[in-house]
């Protein structure tokens, strides 16, 4: 297949294509400024020869979230994910472009506390529910045009290049991690080998269609997750950091991401056969090394 990636520079883009292009795909990359293909989201411009015999066009452009938001923070977050969203999708529907694979994200539902999350769940409330909301509700041209959409709720992606783990591992070798809050709140994780894996599934596979949760089987509780980090890194992890510290120090940002509650699983994915390579936490961690 010809595939047409944009975003592909971030952490789940460069493994994605190298997958892609080992797997026998010819890969395309669209990116801003100078190059190859080139396109400007605001300006709804994109180079026409991108999308030539393209059969999928895989959309992973998000810019970082921050720990503490602003409003303009937050519109930044906002209009870098639906903007090009609706770009690529108005195309891929003018194009008549097979498969749209776009990202979006597990914050869909909110905080649920120990409610076991499928594709199914309803929305959730708060800001990151309405992004996700907002982000997934751009792919509607394309599926309008009768292109099989897949939007990618992707959980905590683990990896030893960046993503969660980035800020966690120097506090850890420090000796300073430890639980945040009551630690039992879920966190949707998934390996960055296992995440690769997935969307190329949803590439390969004509079955899976829609919302897709992009997150292990085996949720972890917070608690859970900051001893597996310790044992992971041979380190102590004594400490909590209550949750009105949490707030104190991040605000919105807190509530939204490093309390919430997401006990997803992929229904979508084991039900179509999807096997994940890192079966516990412990496995994906160490792959993290």
């Amino acid at each position: 297949m010809r595939v047409l990636v944009a975003g592909s520079r971030g952490l789940i883009g460069n493994p994605l294509i190298t997958a892609l292009r080992g797997a026998g795909h010819e890969v395309r990359r669209l990116v801003r400024g100078k190059g190859e293909y080139s396109w400007d989201p605001p300006a709804g411009r994109i180079d026409e020869r991108a999308l030539e015999g393209v059969d999928v066009v895989v959309n992973l452009c998000g810019s970082s979230m921050g720990l503490r938001w602003s409003a303009a923070r937050k519109q930044m977050i906002v209009d870098s994910r639906v903007e090009p969203t609706e770009v690529l999708a108005e195309t891929v529907a003018e194009h008549r472009v097979p498969v749209l694979v776009n990202a979006s994200a597990v914050g869909f539902y909110g905080d649920a506390g120990d409610r076991l999350l499928t594709e199914d769940s309803p929305r959730g409330q708060g800001f990151l529910a309405d992004l996700a909301g907002a982000w997934e509700g751009a792919t509607a041209p394309a599926s309008r045009a009768g292109t099989r959409v897949v939007n990618l709720r992707t959980g905590l992606v683990l990896s030893g290049r960046g993503g969660l783990l980035q800020p966690l591992k120097p506090l850890f070798w420090l000796g300073l991690g430890g639980r945040l809050g009551s630690g039992r709140q879920y966190m949707p994780w998934i390996s960055l080998r296992d995440e690769v894996s997935a969307i190329r599934f949803a590439i390969e596979h004509e079955t899976v269609s829609g919302p897709v949760n992009l997150c292990n089987p085996n949720p972890a509780t917070n608690a859970e997750f900051t001893k597996a980090l310790g044992r992971a890194l041979n380190r102590p992890a004594p400490w909590w950091v209550p949750a009105f510290a949490l707030r104190t120090a991040l605000g919105e940002t807190a509530d939204e991401m490093a309390l919430v509650s997401q006990r997803a699983v992929p229904e979508v994915l084991q039900k179509a056969g999807f096997s994940f390579a890192d079966t516990t936490l412990d496995s994906a961690l160490a792959a993290t090394s």
